[in-house]
């Protein structure tokens, strides 16, 4: 970890926070900007200690200042490519991101978790098998799923492992991170409009492994063509599942089972009805991540199939929110993608009214549709997406839509379409922003309406 260096932080979030408050225990001299104006500068300043060094800046910045960092850290919504970090790499100024930053201060092992789909749901159930074989004192869950490292990394120890969910945002800043157990669950489209090519988001997927040896584990999905064909080319060993076929050395599900095989050898674990909460083909293969990870991590398998007999849904990812006069509700606001979207729509056994719409990410919308396979009954539309996603919806010949310009509309819409006996299920396969501050807030909305529903 580096000291007295002048290390400017980029983004006022919580993880711009966070990164700032470590920097400073190092003896850094940190200042924490924002391009945004009407970010309150005093009030940033108010979130660290009345003696604290750190300058807070919103709005422009000093050219002479920026000359003289010599790090940058940059909050995961910080693209690369922007003006102020264009300039600071190219007058050599050192640019990480608050993984790295993290990282940088483990003491104990690391298990990284990153993928299109799936992330938080298998994050949080790592973590919850480690906590059960480890003790909640020695195990910290990290990352984008809300906990910020920066604010974790120095209460490691040797004997703790850190579970962190990773995104291709911060993916790509780091620069000596290496977990001992690596996991890429699937890579399919998604954030193009930060990437800009599909190469540049498998490439910073795929850094997850970049700096793992023989000597560490990477978990992958043998079903996706990016992550299978990574298999034969990272220098980690690789462990596959898959949802599809039997492996002769791996995890795989066949009828209604997940099973262990080394050379062929087949060794039932769990069944996938009866011994699990979760429902639908996305959360089996969660789960095979999550016991392939485990048992890298010498977790007895014992330990691992008691954690996910007891695990539930996480909050907003195809979780039941309560049936009102027979209609059941489903909150997967967390499918922000046609693909996360996919398996919303595959975890349904009745006929559903489906909220689709939001924010675009430059996302095509075709599977999607295709995947409606007769359960949609109806199709409701919301946000800046809605007239893409109705034009291809007709274009595959469905033509059961409704527009809504409010969230409030569209919700009461959906109780007059469904039936007793159908479902209602929030699985936008877009981005929140625009019209929430976040894919939480969308789906804490849906659940209160539910909720208040007689």
């Amino acid at each position: 970890m580096f000291t007295n260096k002048k290390v400017l932080v980029i983004g006022t979030g919580i993880s711009g926070v966070a990164a700032s408050r470590l920097l400073l225990d190092y003896d850094n001299e940190v200042i924490l900007y924002d391009s945004n104006e009407k970010v309150d500068a005093d009030k940033l300043r108010d979130m660290f200690m009345p003696q604290s060094s750190v300058k807070c800046i919103t709005g422009a910045i000093d050219d002479e200042l920026l000359k003289s960092v010599e790090v940058a850290v940059l909050s995961p919504g910080v693209p690369l490519d922007i003006p102020i970090v264009v300039d600071l790499k190219n007058q050599g100024v050192e640019i990480i991101g608050e993984i790295e930053l993290g990282f940088l201060v483990e003491k104990g092992e690391v298990v990284g978790i990153t993928g299109t789909n799936g992330k938080t749901t298998t994050t949080t159930l790592m973590g919850e098998i480690m906590k059960r074989h480890l003790g909640e004192e020695r195990t910290f869950v990290v990352g984008n799923i809300g906990n910020p490292y920066t604010e974790e990394a120095q209460s490691t120890r040797e004997d703790t492992v850190t579970v962190a969910e990773i995104s291709s945002f911060q993916l790509e800043t780091t620069r000596t991170f290496k977990p001992k157990v690596s996991a890429i669950l699937n890579i399919t489209p998604d954030h193009l409009n930060r990437h800009h090519t599909m190469e540049g988001y498998i490439e910073a997927k795929e850094r997850i492994a970049a700096f793992q040896n023989k000597d560490n584990v990477c978990v992958l999905n043998f079903e996706n063509i990016y992550t299978k064909d990574f298999g034969e080319r990272t220098t980690a060993r690789p462990v596959y599942f898959s949802s599809q076929r039997a492996l002769k050395d791996g995890y795989f599900y066949r009828d209604g089972y997940i099973f262990k095989s080394v050379n062929g050898n087949e060794t039932r674990l769990l069944n996938t009805d009866t011994d699990m909460n979760l429902v639908g083909e996305c959360n089996i293969e969660n789960v095979m991540a999550a016991i392939a990870m485990a048992e890298a991590m010498d977790v007895p398998m014992e330990t691992i199939l008691a954690t996910i007999k007891d695990f539930t849904a996480v909050e907003h990812r195809i979780e039941y929110s309560g049936t009102k006069n027979g209609v059941d509700y489903y909150n997967d606001s967390k499918g922000t993608n046609p693909d996360a979207a996919i398996q919303g729509i595959k975890a349904m056994k009745k006929p559903c009214v489906l909220i689709g719409g939001g924010y675009d990410k430059q996302s095509e919308f075709d599977e999607w549709i295709e995947a409606f396979d007769g359960k949609v009954k109806a199709l409701v539309l919301i946000g800046q997406t809605k007239e893409k996603i109705a034009a291809c919806a007709r274009k595959h010949g469905f033509n059961d839509i409704y527009m809504c310009e409010t969230f409030e509309e569209c919700l009461k819409l959906c109780t007059e379409l469904a039936k007793p006996g159908d479902a209602v299920l929030l699985s936008p396969a877009c981005a929140s922003w625009g019209m929430f501050d976040n894919y939480e807030e969308r789906g804490r909305i849906f659940k209160e309406y539910v909720a208040s529903l007689e």
